[in-house]
């Protein structure tokens, strides 16, 4: 009988034990990367993640303190010159500390989620092994990756480039905004940079001589973005509705010949259109003299060249919008418009009910995407007027510059690293509210949210 209950005692433990693994195994894996997966046998995964525990540690024991107190102060000592030698004695660099620190945050909290999932996958492990299933060894973890994590585990090698190499340099733009990074006065080495909040966002929409130039610049990309957009697209759509027309013969011939503006890189139509509209040598303006009309100064008034960066852009862009909606206008039934002409629909009645509403269906979210694209485009503006001409009353600006370009001034020609970050983010925070919002207002994102 005393035997039986003690049978009866150790199976009790053992299964108690047994019901334990996943708990032991977690608990491990938060004292210790890979401590975890040692209990459960995995032992090369386990050293592998103990080497990573190895490796965080001796990065963070010499970066860790140092990086948060360089992003928190941005230094404390500048260069500075030492009397008893006459040389210069390097100090803080507070851009670099930024940086450094930033790099640090972010490893951190890489390690930071290579310790969850540490603990995650112990406890997972841990909770087969109570299941009576024996924990993979190295080939079969393989195969478990293939199968099944296979998908998570490629993209971890972008999404790192990612992490380091587009969202860090975006969060530190972002953090330039809310410092005092800009010439003269803070500059480092021989200045420190300091942390000033929203104090660069105040002076562009309160101070006069800044905010004179914002709003005006402001309403400039606004105006150029809409005009832009409405004559690009609705330009190619009326080339395309013409081409498409049963007594247009030759057409791809006229396709041809039409899309050759948008094969010739921009780099060279814009540099070639400048020349053209020049206001003392260009052929534009000698023609005009011909027939006895004056002289525009296409690109010396700021009325007249806001009007030719208009037009060139047509020139540039309204091929793409005729090749996207002769794409559409071959997708429409033709069943519909012989529906439409028995029920004796005109010209007109046809295209308002018909044409449009499918071309507008498909297109809407990329008339969206090409209305961001114009506030952005910095090309058309860069290489036709370089900005100009200047306006006195501006700050580093001109009349044709769009926020894009005054961003590119500050940063490389003045040295407002500040200001032109600010800039950016409030570019940023323009553009996606306008494209979120009116994307979510289109037919075909509604339409696609009912089906799903």
């Amino acid at each position: 009988m005393s035997n039986h209950k003690g049978a009866v005692t150790a199976l009790n433990g053992q299964a108690q034990r047994v019901s334990s693994h996943g708990k032991v195994a977690a608990i491990l894996s938060v004292l210790s990367l890979g401590l975890g997966q040692l209990y459960n046998r995995q032992f090369i995964k386990g050293l592998i993640l103990l080497c990573i525990e190895a490796v965080a540690i001796i990065y963070f024991k010499s970066n860790l303190i140092r990086g948060i107190w360089g992003i928190v102060t941005l230094g404390e000592t500048p260069r500075h010159l030492n009397k008893a030698t006459g040389k210069f004695v390097d100090g803080d660099h507070s851009i670099f500390l930024m940086i450094q620190g930033l790099i640090t945050i972010l490893v951190l909290i890489v390690i930071i989620a290579i310790y969850v999932m540490n603990i995650r996958d112990a406890y997972r492990i841990g909770k087969e092994r109570e299941a009576g299933k024996v924990p993979n060894n190295i080939v079969g973890s393989f195969k478990y990756i293939l199968d099944k994590k296979f998908a998570e585990v490629f993209l971890t090698l972008p999404g790192l480039g990612i992490l380091f190499f587009t969202i860090m340099p975006i969060i530190f733009g972002m953090m330039i905004a809310f410092t005092n990074y800009s010439s003269p006065d803070h500059i480092p080495p021989a200045k420190l940079v300091d942390w000033v909040g929203f104090d660069t966002f105040k002076d562009l929409i309160t101070l006069k001589t800044w905010s004179h130039t914002f709003y005006g610049v402001l309403t400039w990309t606004i105006v150029w973005a809409v005009l832009s957009t409405i004559s690009t697209f609705f330009g190619g759509f009326l080339v395309a509705l013409i081409i498409q027309q049963k007594e247009i013969r030759f057409k791809s011939l006229w396709r041809t010949m039409l899309i050759i503006p948008y094969a010739i890189p921009q780099l060279i139509s814009l540099l070639v259109m400048r020349n053209l509209f020049n206001g003392q040598f260009g052929p534009i303006n000698q023609y005009l003299s011909y027939f006895g009309l004056g002289k525009v100064p296409w690109l010396s008034d700021p009325f007249w060249a806001k009007v030719t960066v208009i037009v060139v852009n047509m020139w540039v862009g309204i091929p793409v919008s005729m090749l996207l909606i002769m794409g559409v206008l071959v997708t429409i039934p033709r069943d519909f418009y012989e529906a439409a002409e028995v029920d004796g629909a005109s010209v007109f009645q046809k295209f308002r009910i018909i044409t449009f509403p499918m071309v507008m269906f498909t297109c809407a979210p990329i008339l969206i995407t090409q209305f961001a694209g114009n506030i952005n485009n910095f090309n058309a503006i860069f290489l036709l007027t370089g900005g100009a001409p200047v306006k006195g009353d501006y700050q580093y600006a001109g009349a044709t510059d769009l926020l894009v370009t005054w961003l590119y001034n500050l940063t490389l020609s003045q040295s407002r690293y500040n200001m032109a970050s600010a800039l950016g983010i409030i570019i940023f925070v323009m553009i996606a509210a306008f494209s979120i919002y009116n994307y979510r207002r289109t037919r075909s994102f509604k339409e696609e949210d009912m089906i799903q």
